[in-house]
C-alpha cells in the first residue's frame, strides 16, 4: 500500500512571507503550476489512488484537484477534513513574519515558530465560519502549539486512513507544513525536539510504501 502526501503549491500568504494558519488564503500561478507538475510525476510514477483527504481550506483542496487531474484521476474520491488543517497561528495569523521579527526578536519568532509546546498569542477563530459549525467548541481552537497540531492529525490516520490501507487502498494527502509535518513525525517516530528538521517543500510528492502490518518499507521524494 502507498500514501502519497503533498503540501499545497505556493500561496499568497508564502508568496508574502506572513502566517496564515486557518486562514482561507489561494494559490499564486505559480503554486497552481507546481500542483500540475505534481501531478504529471505522479502520473509519470503510475501512481493511482483509492481516496484523497485534504484539509478544509482552498490552498489545499485545489492542490488536491489539480494533481487529480494532470494525473488522469479527477474521479477518485474526496475527503475534506479541518484535521489536515494547517498549525492555529492565532493573533499571529496575517502578521508579516520580518515585521514581527522586528517587533519580537528573531528568538521569539524562532519558538513561535519551531518550539514544540510553545503557544503563540492566543485569538479565537472559527465560530462564525459554517465550514466548522458542527464541531465541539472544544475542537475551535484559539491557538496551537506543534504538540496540539500532531494530537489534531493523529485521529485522522488511525480512524480514517488505516483502515483504508489495511483493505490495501492507496491514499493521497494533501495538506499543509505542519499538519503534514505531524504526521511525519508519527510515522516515522521523530523525537519532538527533531521535528523542526522535519522538511515538507511545496508541492513536492513524498512517497511512502506500507507493508501489510503498516510498516514503512519505502519512502521516496518524487
Amino acid at each position: 500500500m502507498k500514501v502519497v502526501l503533498i503540501r499545497h503549491g505556493e500561496s499568497i500568504a508564502n508568496f508574502e512571507n506572513y502566517w496564515t494558519g486557518w486562514l482561507d488564503v489561494p494559490l499564486t500561478k505559480k503554486g497552481e503550476e507546481q500542483a500540475k507538475a505534481a501531478g504529471n510525476k505522479i502520473k509519470m510514477a503510475q501512481l493511482q489512488f483509492d481516496a484523497v483527504f485534504t484539509s478544509v481550506l482552498q490552498r489545499a483542496i485545489l492542490t488536491s484537484q489539480l494533481v487529480l487531474e494532470t494525473s488522469d484521476q479527477l474521479w477518485v474520491p474526496l475527503i475534506k477534513t479541518w484535521r489536515l488543517n494547517e498549525r492555529h497561528y492565532g493573533a499571529l495569523i496575517g502578521k508579516n513574519k520580518d515585521e514581527m521579527t522586528a517587533i519580537y526578536g528573531a528568538e521569539q519568532v524562532k519558538k513561535w515558530r519551531r518550539g514544540y509546546f510553545e503557544m503563540p498569542p492566543l485569538e479565537y477563530a472559527g465560530n462564525f465560519d459554517r465550514r466548522y459549525q458542527n464541531l465541539a467548541t472544544q475542537d475551535l481552537p484559539k491557538g496551537e502549539s506543534l504538540d496540539l497540531t500532531v494530537k489534531r492529525v493523529i485521529p485522522l490516520w488511525q480512524d480514517q486512513i488505516v483502515p483504508l490501507l489495511l483493505e490495501g487502498k492507496n491514499i493521497l494527502i494533501a495538506g499543509h507544513g505542519n499538519s503534514l509535518r505531524a504526521l511525519v513525525k508519527y510515522l516515522e517516530a521523530v523525537p519532538e525536539n527533531e521535528m523542526d528538521t522535519i522538511a515538507i517543500p511545496n508541492a513536492a510528492p513524498i512517497v511512502y510504501e506500507f507493508d501489510d502490518k503498516l510498516q514503512i518499507i519505502a519512502k521516496k521524494l518524487l
